[in-house]
């Protein structure tokens, strides 16, 4: 107990002074975060809604492959993220290993089936008798995709947050595809690794609850905007 309510202090006391490593990376945590789960997000939502509405051959199996990788361990897209960054790899002569970019495209990896996942299988489950009714209707293509927007936004804003709690908490990749360089491509869950591993427990903790913070404030917007209009 005495151990979390240092780690409490110690957070409260490195935000108040403005330890400027801290806002660094607290900073580069939160860019490279968004900026994943956006084009995770411009990327799968339009995706799960074709796989969602349209059928084809090989559907099926498209879809075993996406549901496969909501549960792909961020070690493994790290792994192939380094070996396409790798110096003899396919884009090794981009030299993004060990920068943001690297982490933001290992991120993108395991949040990106989550998104495409859960989006067409929110479509999957729309009445197919109220589609046909917006047709009849004389719905263009506009307002027809508005309308089945509007149906399943609790559902799309379910994925994001999802998708963006996959980010915020992942380590083994960030790590693998950034190499927790001081200044360069530290994020506060490698961070708390490094401190655990030289037994800084008052800093981990500290981490922790910056973390913790940062992501119960973007999950209560979303939810909020999940909420809204819903009747209680």
């Amino acid at each position: 107990m005495d151990l979390l309510l240092d780690g409490l202090k110690r957070a409260l006391e490195m935000i108040a002074a403005g330890d400027p490593e801290i806002l660094e990376i607290t900073w580069r945590t939160l860019r490279v975060s968004l900026t994943a789960v956006l084009i995770s997000t411009i990327i799968g939502i339009p995706l799960g809604i074709i796989i969602g509405l349209t059928k084809f051959p090989g559907r099926k199996l498209l879809l075993v492959f996406i549901n496969i990788g909501m549960g792909l361990p961020p070690v493994i897209a790290g792994l192939w993220i380094t070996i396409f960054l790798w110096r003899s790899g396919p884009l090794g002569h981009l030299s993004l290993l060990y920068t943001p970019t690297a982490i933001i495209m290992a991120q993108v990896l395991v949040s990106l089936p989550i998104l495409i996942g859960l989006t067409s299988s929110a479509f999957q489950e729309i009445n197919e008798k109220m589609m046909m009714q917006i047709k009849a209707l004389g719905a263009t293509r506009l307002q027809f995709f508005r309308i089945l927007l509007i149906e399943t936004r609790v559902a799309i804003l379910a994925a994001i947050i999802a998708g963006f709690g996959r980010v915020i908490a992942e380590v083994g990749a960030a790590m693998m595809v950034g190499g927790n360089i001081k200044g360069d491509t530290r994020i506060l869950t490698t961070s708390i690794v490094m401190e655990v591993s030289k037994g800084n427990f008052d800093i981990a903790f500290a981490l922790s609850f910056i973390i913790m913070t940062i992501a119960f404030m973007i999950t209560f917007c979303l939810t909020f905007l999940q909420q809204r209009g819903r009747k209680a």
